[in-house]
């Protein structure tokens, strides 16, 4: 049947065969035997032969041309050897089939087990054979329900036995199970449910088999991503049609799978989500049995929470992501979350502990993809707990929203916005406010988009509740004037919960500026609602009832705080929606009652207010309201009337030319009046000439008033000197007199300043010579003597006024450049001697705005701005160090000089926000934007933070010894090696891999190979701290490069596991062969250095020897090529290995033993004092005592010293010690030995003399 070379001809003579079986009477056990029927098998393989799903059409093809070739056969001949050129008849083949299902009643392959197992694999190949050669889909469901059937027939108990006939079944029908998804995946999980689930409820053989077919499929699971989960969905399918008891026996051999190896677990995991997502009644809700023992949906949760803390990050991440599917799923149901939340341990009054302490450690891990994994749990659990979350887990979800990954700071923004969406608690609140908002400058434009979605639904949407809230309560408030309870109280109880605290926390100084920048955002996109507007002011409509229904006094009312704010800022887009007669009153209610017409300085208001503390009247929030409101007006000037414009503008100026306000409301006067001229004016240039004409008047009545308070100041002080001593009752009213004028003075300077921002083109020739005067009053620099000059130290008897006279100063020189080149000299000497930290810091801030606009004049200058990174105030340099990063990052200030080296003192600062700060900027940003300024720049840091002058190569720094001192951490004490490692760690893990390569080899041949040379001085204190540093960095786990021998599962993320490519495998080569040249010159390096060192008695020999001795382990491989060349020196690496080793464990073992010993001195008796060999006993047990540490010591050391040596050996015997204690040397004239050279030779002796390990006497 199968001799035939056509495989038609071979179907008719099987259809022959199997006819002659069915006819009547025929003598079927004498004409069926074996080798017909596997014959009959062959002749329905080769009429499949053609499909491409199980042969490999391309290599067999080409043995079949190179055979024709070879044989000289025409192509005739070569179409017959493939068995023909025309096509299989399907037809043919259904009958063959069909009379085989027919044949199955009559023969019995019990005793014929192979002839069994031939027809299970011949059927089992044709769905997926067969696929290419049915002409439509009537023909191959045909011929699946005929494989079907003779299949079924297989499970009868003449061809043997069930549970045997059936595993061979389901064994053949894996291969179709584990195959992307088709017709044959489909029939093969089609037949298992169905037709064989059948025959197992009748059948015990066939039931056995079906229970244990789901775990052959789990041992035989592919182990990529893609066939895994086709692989669990296939397993699922198939347990979800079993019995209730062979499911829960599943369920725990799935179970105990989280217990085995890597593959099994990882599987587990997704069988675990898989089961409890697909079976019914996971949590025994339904069941009416009360036993003792948990449901297996327990069992499923428990080693779900246990593989979260898998050593494996893969692992990891996939039960963290599944559990939090499955909490999500489960929480749907009120029932069901009763039971989760118990389990959880979050029920009856627990807090869930250990489930906090597991997402603490999970949000802080290693991999993205565990803490993206652990953060969707945590948005999963908020909704199910109601917003219950612990604080850690809280703030760890703030800081990742500032991750470099986008992936993460998405899901840290989605789990924080569940947790402020479910659960409106104060304390996540502020988290929110601090972490989501800022997002808006975001790179990723995605990002922004959701930030601003998330604001508008938690923020705004929440606020435009309160427009309701507000007008269903006001009648109500005001009819029942309740005044038991306090104004704050009862207004917190009119508007939803939180409304108020989330107001207050918008105009906080970290977060307006974001706010304002959404704002804007949305704005432009025209997504702002009228009812925000509306809610604001009802918010402070109602405010005001309130406080004046408790019988308050108005002047002392101020609105809730951030109600003004948001208002000014959604103003701008929204002016139609702001009523004038609401602005009108409240603007008028604010200027009548300001503290009875006298204006009260910022330092003395707070003495007037002593008495009243009951009733917070604080002076900033007034004058913030009033700088809210005006720019407010201002927004909305547009829609307002040409007459009230023009009154407002007049009533303005008054007010500014009064210079009795606060310098937060001199800004906002001096714009609001810009802002209506121009809506005054009829054009642009009448705007201009009304304001350069209001300007001019301002400037001239404020210099004159600053002159007066200058003459004044030095009229008294010439008066005061004639009395000795001065007149008490005079010098009181002068006191007061003093500060009234001292405060005006103060705020006409901050007018000057305002206005010539406002108004540049404005004439100040008259205003610099007063500044000058003012600056340089603290000074014995040049003074200009047309001016009275001060006769008082200004810096110390008027701060405030000395301070707003530099700033103002620098806003005048922002508008010409002729003054600031004077000028900025001057500006860098008082950031130089300034005692004052305010003063520091607006210097520091008007350098910043002149390096924008003049970015030569200041270049020359950022070196000693770079000074203030070390400033005793936290505020100066936290300032400077935003400022400087931003100059760095839009390129007005460049990465050179010392500029890096000083930014690195800033990861070891004393402020844990500069240390955020500085740790976010090179972690992030200068990974991006100078991926090599850390690798350019380290060994230079060695030395610079090390204060290192002792190397000849290292060029000096162009700054001063002392300053270079100040930008370094000096120092071999903990701290200061802890501090310089961290600066390192922050450095190396910036690097690429090839970097990491290329800056260990820069140490070896610029530290290491140096110090050997003699360049550097390792007599030096700073030279020794330098070669320690860089004994501690060879060392450390962060310059290492992962191993290219770990595991896929562990190597991979969650969303690239599989094989690697063809790249990928190029570079790991080339990473292989440039570390196998880099050890090869380093180990003589540190052989070398290591001579040195012994012959200097020098204790960085122990600092080497550790080194050497973790790199023996980390490189062994690459080692190996070098000791296996030269024996003698691997000898002597491991003798030096175990000297150090033994050494250092009698250290150990002497301190426990000091420690342990009893005093000697107060606690000792007369007798022993005075004879000290009496105390310590006749029979020497501290000398024993020490025999045996160093017994203990010299084990422990050989212990250490075999193990290196048997993994450099690669598994090959360890030689005994007591052949490295004395070594033979032969003569130079034997055969043996005869290429070493006369150093070598001395090598040799200097190590025979080294022979004893037990004496306690090194020398």
């Amino acid at each position: 049947m199968d001799s035939s070379p056509n495989p038609n001809h071979s179907l008719l003579a099987s259809n022959a065969f199997l006819s002659l079986l069915l006819s009547p009477n025929a003598p079927v056990f004498t004409l069926f035997t074996p080798l017909s029927f596997l014959s009959l098998l062959r002749s329905l393989r080769r009429s499949l032969k053609a499909s491409p799903a199980f042969t490999q059409p391309n290599s067999s093809k080409n043995r079949k041309r190179r055979r024709a070739d070879d044989a000289g056969m025409d192509e005739e001949e070569e179409n017959q050897e493939n068995g023909g050129s025309s096509s299989v008849d399907v037809k043919a083949l259904l009958v063959v089939l069909e009379k085989l299902a027919s044949v199955m009643d009559l023969i019995h392959l019990d005793r014929f087990p192979e002839s069994l197992r031939s027809l299970v694999q011949s059927i089992s190949e044709i769905p997926v054979t067969a696929v290419e050669l049915c002409e439509n889909g009537g023909q191959y469901g045909k011929l699946l329900t005929l494989c079907s059937r003779v299949l079924r027939k297989v499970l009868k108990p003449e061809h043997g036995e069930s549970s045997s006939s059936a595993s061979e079944v389901l064994r053949s029908l894996s291969l179709l199970v584990f195959m992307h998804k088709s017709q044959a995946r489909t029939f093969a999980l089609d037949f298992v449910k169905t037709e064989m689930m059948k025959v197992a409820k009748e059948n015990d053989g066939v039931k056995k088999a079906m229970v244990n077919f789901p775990r052959y499929l789990v041992n035989k699971a592919p182990e990529k991503a893609e066939p895994r989960a086709l692989a669990v969905e296939s397993i699922t399918e198939i347990v979800r049609v079993m019995e209730f008891e062979d499911q829960v026996s599943f369920v725990k051999y799935v179970v105990s799978m989280c217990r085995g190896k890597s593959n099994l677990r990882l599987l587990a995991v997704d069988l675990v989500h898989s089961l409890v997502m697909s079976l019914k009644d996971p949590l025994g809700l339904d069941s009416e049995e009360d036993g003792g023992d948990d449901p297996w949906g327990i069992w499923c949760l428990e080693a779900l929470v246990k593989r979260c803390s898998d050593v494996i990050a893969a692992i990891r991440g996939r039960a963290l992501a599944n559990l939090a599917q499955l909490v999500k799923l489960l929480s749907r149901s009120d029932r069901s979350s009763v039971v989760l939340k118990r389990f959880m341990g979050f029920g009856d009054g627990n807090d869930g502990v250990e489930m906090n302490n597991m997402l603490r450690q999970r949000c802080m891990d290693d991999k993205a993809a565990v803490r993206r994994a652990a953060l969707h749990l945590v948005t999963n659990l908020t909704a199910l707990l109601g917003g219950t979350i612990d604080e850690v887990v809280l703030k760890t979800m703030g800081l990742a929203c500032s991750d470099p990954l986008i992936s993460m700071r998405k899901a840290a923004t989605t789990a924080l916005s569940e947790a402020f969406r479910t659960f409106a608690a104060e304390t996540v609140i502020i988290e929110w406010l601090h972490s989501v908002p800022r997002l808006i400058t975001d790179n990723e434009t995605s990002i922004q988009e959701e930030c601003e979605n998330m604001f508008q639904e938690l923020v705004l949407d929440r606020i435009c509740k309160a427009a309701s809230a507000t007008s269903s309560h006001s009648e109500t408030m005001s009819a029942r004037k309740n005044k038991e309870k306090s104004f704050n109280k009862v207004l917190e109880m009119l508007f939803p919960k939180g409304v108020l605290y989330l107001l207050r926390e918008i105009c906080n100084g970290e977060v307006s500026p974001w706010v304002k920048k959404i704002c804007t955002n949305l704005g432009k996109k025209k997504r702002l609602n009228h009812k925000i507007v509306i809610a604001l002011q009802n918010i402070i409509r109602t405010s005001e009832s309130i406080w004046l229904s408790h019988s308050l006094p108005i002047e002392k009312w101020t609105a809730p705080p951030g109600a003004w704010f948001l208002l000014s800022e959604v103003s701008a887009f929204l002016p139609k929606a702001v009523d004038w007669e609401f602005l009108h009153h409240h603007w008028q209610l604010l200027d009548k009652h300001e503290v009875e017409g006298e204006f009260r300085s910022p330092f003395k208001q707070v003495e007037a207010f002593e008495n009243e503390e009951s009733i917070e009247c604080d002076a900033v929030a007034w004058a913030s309201d009033r700088v809210f409101l005006l720019q407010t007006i201002s927004n909305v000037s547009v829609e307002l009337p040409p007459e009230p414009a023009a009154n407002l503008a007049h009533n303005l100026l008054k007010r500014v030319e009064e210079f009795n306000m606060h310098s937060t409301e001199v800004d906002a006067h001096v714009k609001a009046l810009k802002t209506l001229c121009k809506r005054k004016a009829s054009n642009v240039t009448e705007a201009d000439t009304l304001v350069l004409k209001w300007v001019h008047q301002v400037l001239s009545r404020a210099s004159k008033i600053i002159e007066k308070f200058i003459s004044g100041n030095s009229k008294q002080n010439a008066e005061n000197n004639f009395f000795t001593p001065p007149r008490s009752c005079s010098r009181k009213r002068r006191s007061i007199a003093t500060s009234k004028s001292l405060t005006k003075a103060t705020t006409a300077i901050y007018t000057i300043g305002s206005a010539v921002i406002v108004c540049p083109t404005a004439d100040t020739s008259t205003i610099v010579p007063i500044l000058h005067t003012i600056i340089t009053s603290g000074s014995s620099g040049p003074k200009i003597n047309n001016l009275p000059g001060p006769a008082t130290f200004l810096p110390q008897e008027a701060p405030s006024f000395y301070i707003q006279g530099w700033l103002t100063m620098g806003k005048l020189c922002l508008a010409d450049e002729k003054l600031a080149k004077n000028y900025i000299p001057l500006f860098i000497q008082e950031l130089e001697k300034s005692e004052s930290a305010a003063l520091r810091n607006n210097i520091v801030v008007m350098m910043a705005d002149f390096c924008v606009r003049y970015t030569a004049l200041v270049d020359s200058y950022i070196t000693k701005i770079t000074r203030c990174l070390l400033d005793p105030c936290e505020l100066v340099r936290r300032q400077t160090f935003l400022l400087l990063s931003r100059l760095l990052q839009r390129d007005y200030v460049k990465w050179r000089g010392v500029l890096f080296l000083r930014f690195l003192l800033s990861l070891v600062d004393e402020s844990e926000k500069i240390r955020r700060l500085a740790e976010f900027l090179f972690g992030n940003i200068l990974k991006v934007k100078s991926p090599l300024l850390a690798y350019n720049s380290f060994v230079e840091a060695v030395f610079v933070l090390n204060d290192c002058h002792a190397h000849h190569g290292h060029r000096e720094s162009q700054v001063s010894r002392r300053e270079s001192q100040s930008f370094s951490i000096r120092g071999n004490d903990e701290q200061s090696r802890s501090k310089r490692m961290h600066i390192y760690v922050c450095l190396l893990k910036q690097m690429a891999p090839e970097h990491l390569l290329a800056t260990f080899a820069k140490l070896c041949a610029e530290i290491l190979a140096a110090a050997s040379d003699g360049m550097l001085n390792i007599e030096d204190a700073t030279g020794q701290s330098v070669l320690q540093d860089a004994f501690r960095i060879l060392c450390c786990k962060e310059i290492r490069i992962p191993s290219s021998r770990a595991s896929s599962s562990e190597s991979a993320d969650i969303e690239e596991e599989g094989g690697e490519s063809g790249a990928a495998a190029r570079g790991k080569a080339i990473t292989q062969a440039v570390k196998k040249g880099l050890i090869q010159n380093t180990v003589p390096i540190f052989i070398e250095l290591k001579r040195l060192l012994e012959s200097k008695n020098s204790p960085l020999v122990g600092s080497l020897m550790e080194c050497l001795r973790i790199l023996l382990k980390d490189y062994k491989n690459e080692i190996d090529d070098i000791l296996v060349a030269d024996k003698q020196l691997q000898k002597e690496l491991v003798y030096d290995m175990h000297k150090y080793e033994a050494a250092r464990a009698k250290a150990t073992v002497a301190e426990a033993a000091a420690s342990t010993r009893p005093n000697t001195g107060a606690n000792q008796s007369p007798e022993g004092a005075e004879n000290p060999a009496k105390a310590q006993g006749q029979d020497g047990k501290f000398p024993s005592g020490s025999k045996v540490a160093s017994a203990m010591a010299d084990a422990a050391a050989a212990a250490t010293a075999r193990s290196v040596l048997r993994e450099i050996n690669r598994g090959t015997g360890t030689p005994p010690l007591s052949s490295l204690n004395v070594p033979k040397v032969r003569s130079c004239t034997g055969v043996i030995n005869a290429s070493h050279n006369k150093q070598r030779m001395d090598d040799l002796q200097s190590l025979k003399k080294r022979h004893c390990f037990d004496s306690d006497d090194e020398s």
